[in-house]
């Protein structure tokens, strides 16, 4: 089975190299397509160091948009999204690979270990895991995790996604709803982590009212 990799990734010129290297030393991973969501850092001049394919994208379109560019370009039969600020720990991506290779789901989620500082008051994290046992019947541990990978028909059941920040959320409800085969899988990825300063709670505020959003639509669509 062939394996695609798409990386969105927004001002990430201090991480991106080492993601990449992680991608890249993985042997299932035939393709790694990273979407510079307009960066006004180096991002993608470090993303072209690496041999990769490069969606320049001149402006920002949030998350969401990022992975909706990469999907003309996907011809793979397993799908993988990851942050860009995985460093080193990408390489933990393999345990989500092989449990979709296996035929154990249709899309696995990473989960990730608990954060080594407080990033909020986990009102964002509670309110979306909140959405999924109701619409879903479904306990989830990261439910806002980016790191998912899933099978060709999978994608196409769950795509174009929901923008921004909500695209996680929506897309699991939805896969749900359409009966796929949903896991968490335990994992050692770290990534950048928003602390209790004015950054970290506009980004958890970002992250509230995207979800928040995408549940008003995914309500009104009878979800």
């Amino acid at each position: 089975m062939t394996v695609t990799v798409v990386l969105p990734a927004y001002n990430e010129e201090t991480r991106i190299i080492d993601t990449l290297r992680a991608v890249k030393g993985l042997s299932l991973v035939d393709e790694i397509i990273v979407v510079n969501d307009g960066s006004n850092d180096r991002t993608p001049e470090r993303v072209r160091e690496m041999s990769v394919t490069l969606i320049d994208l001149p402006t920002n379109i949030g998350k969401g948009g990022a992975m909706n560019a990469a999907l003309p370009y996907i011809n793979s039969d397993i799908v993988v999204f990851l942050d860009a600020d995985l460093g080193s720990s990408a390489k933990e991506a393999i345990k989500i690979i092989k449990v979709v290779e296996d035929g154990l789901c249709d899309l696995a989620i990473a989960a990730f270990p608990p954060p080594t500082r407080k990033g909020g008051f986990g009102l964002v994290k509670g309110t979306a895991a909140w959405a999924i046992r109701r619409a879903g019947k479904m306990e989830v541990t990261a439910p806002l995790s980016g790191q998912r990978a899933m099978t060709r028909r999978a994608l196409e059941m769950l795509s174009p996604f929901d923008e921004d920040y909500g695209v996680e959320l929506g897309m699991t409800i939805k896969a749900l709803a359409l009966g796929l085969r949903v896991m968490e899988v335990p994992t050692t990825m770290s990534h950048k982590e928003t602390g209790r300063d004015i950054k970290g709670f506009l980004h958890r505020g970002k992250q509230f009212l995207d979800v928040i959003r995408v549940l008003n639509k995914l309500r009104r669509n009878g979800l």
